[in-house]
């Protein structure tokens, strides 16, 4: 072994020990996650035990169990098993806990029973990046991302897909059955042997038949029309691939625009994200502590009432017209070519023609206003590139005004989808890189809320000490 670095003969004694604190240096990020955990009031958040029994077997504090969940999740280990084994052998583990190695159980059962005070915790990094003014640029990028959950694709049923199923269970049994009545034609031991199975396969599709029909029932009597059997939360939602499907939970989050934090997240089982703008924005603005957000987001959030309801809560949105005209889709004039005259509240065609309101009608709980003209139509040379009816109808909300004035924004600001895309797609994907494969490992929405807080906070804490660094962070945190 000459000429190479030579390490230290493993049954060489020490004449003093060596610490702990001398493995873990001043820059490394486990100093953070100690910090900021001390740092926290458990007892206002909510955790349970900070306060301990006085009498039976003493518990490890709450803060312990933190700091363990913490240093897992960053490091991308959210196994309880796991996280057991690296309290045992990891030094860093062992110098965050003071070589305290807490079983999988106790592990598990702290993040089950603190669940509300871990989301609070993730909330109070947020409130430390805020009052260290880190989101003075008022800019947040909104999506929403589907992730897996503890339930296999074959464990969760829709109307159709029981259907699906049903039919697949019924086409196999006449199979097997064709193939058993040929099998009786025949004589010796192999034909009998095969039969034997044939019926075995039948009868087991025949309980499989009762089973399905059974849930066939339980699905047409919820609410949304589905039911999971290993995470009863769990829903199948569509994603951006055509035809594909996953059977897991919709995740929100709101990402500051500039530090690419993510400063307020809700983890849904509803599968698209049309009622989630103004939720989304007013929590990314409260958390953000300023007085009006510009809230960038895709088309998948468009809806006329949710951008409605953004400016009382101070959110200013931008998001693009999903482009659904059949007209257009046609070869014909789409709604967009029709111009609004506001003070004279007409629509001028791409004829030149005048179209008046001709009547008002509420649908679907919304005040529509409707707009023809009632003679130019029939002679208009363009009619065959317009509308095949006797005349064009152009159908107005009666606060299209505030669509129209998103819309403005959004030409004057034409890297708005880019910056959107560049600051909200990275976040999921890294999320998603580090959860790895299967995504959630716990079952229920109340439990994936808790999970998701930890990811999130693991995220933002990676963040800040790329940002900062780790001795200014630590410093900030204790001022």
């Amino acid at each position: 072994m000459k000429r190479f670095v030579e390490g230290e003969d493993r049954r060489q004694g020490t004449l003093l020990p060596e610490y702990l604190e001398d493995y873990v240096s001043e820059e490394n990020p486990v100093r953070v996650i100690d910090v900021f955990v001390d740092e926290l009031d458990l007892k206002v958040l909510g955790f349970a035990g900070v306060v301990p029994e006085v009498t039976g077997r003493p518990s490890y504090h709450p803060g312990l169990l933190l700091k363990i969940y913490v240093y897992g999740y960053i490091n991308q280990i959210a196994s309880t098993r796991r996280l057991e084994r690296e309290a045992g052998r990891n030094v860093e583990m062992m110098w965050l806990t003071g070589r305290l190695a807490p079983d999988f159980k106790t592990i598990a059962d702290f993040r089950r029973d603190n669940g509300p005070a871990i989301r609070a915790a993730c909330r109070q990094f947020i409130a430390l990046c805020r009052r260290l003014e880190l989101f003075a640029h008022a800019v947040a990028a909104i999506d929403g991302s589907k992730f897996k959950a503890v339930n296999a694709p074959d464990k969760a049923f829709s109307r159709a897909s029981i259907q699906r199923r049903m039919e697949q269970v019924e086409a196999s049994i006449e199979r097997y059955m064709a193939a058993l009545e040929t099998a009786d034609r025949y004589d010796g031991e192999i034909a009998e042997t095969k039969g034997v199975r044939l019926k075995e396969k039948i009868a087991a599709l025949r309980e499989q038949m009762k089973d399905f029909q059974a849930l066939e029932v339980k699905v047409h009597a919820a609410p949304d029309r589905q039911v999971s059997l290993t995470d009863p939360d769990a829903r199948t939602m569509g994603t951006s691939g055509k035809g594909t499907a996953v059977v897991g939970y919709n995740v929100q989050a709101a990402v500051d625009a500039r530090h690419h934090l993510i400063v307020a997240h809700e983890v849904t089982n509803v599968g698209h994200d049309r009622d989630q703008l103004a939720n989304m924005g007013a929590q990314a603005r409260a958390e953000m502590g300023v007085e009006s957000l510009d809230a960038l987001a895709d088309r998948g959030y468009f809806s006329g009432e949710e951008v409605l309801a953004c400016e009382p809560v101070g959110v200013t949105p931008y998001v693009p017209k999903p482009l659904t005209s059949g007209a257009k889709a046609d070869g014909r004039f789409g709604k967009q070519d029709f111009v609004y005259i506001p003070e004279q509240d007409i629509y001028r065609c791409p004829a030149g023609e005048v179209l008046a309101r001709r009547m008002t009608t509420v649908e679907k709980g919304q005040t529509l206003h409707r707009y023809w003209n009632l003679s130019s139509c029939r002679i208009c040379p363009l009619k065959a590139q317009c509308t095949p009816s006797k005349e064009r109808r152009v159908t107005r909300w009666e606060h299209e005004a505030v669509i129209e004035a998103m819309q403005a924004r959004l030409d004057l600001k034409p890297d708005a989808m880019r910056i959107r895309r560049a600051t909200v797609e990275h976040t999921f994907g890294t999320l998603k890189a580090w959860m790895g494969a299967t995504h959630f490992k716990t079952r229920t929405l109340e439990k994936v809320k808790t999970e998701m807080s930890l990811h999130v906070l693991a995220y933002n804490l990676k963040r800040m000490i790329a940002i900062l660094g780790v001795q200014p962070l630590i410093a900030a945190m204790r001022a």
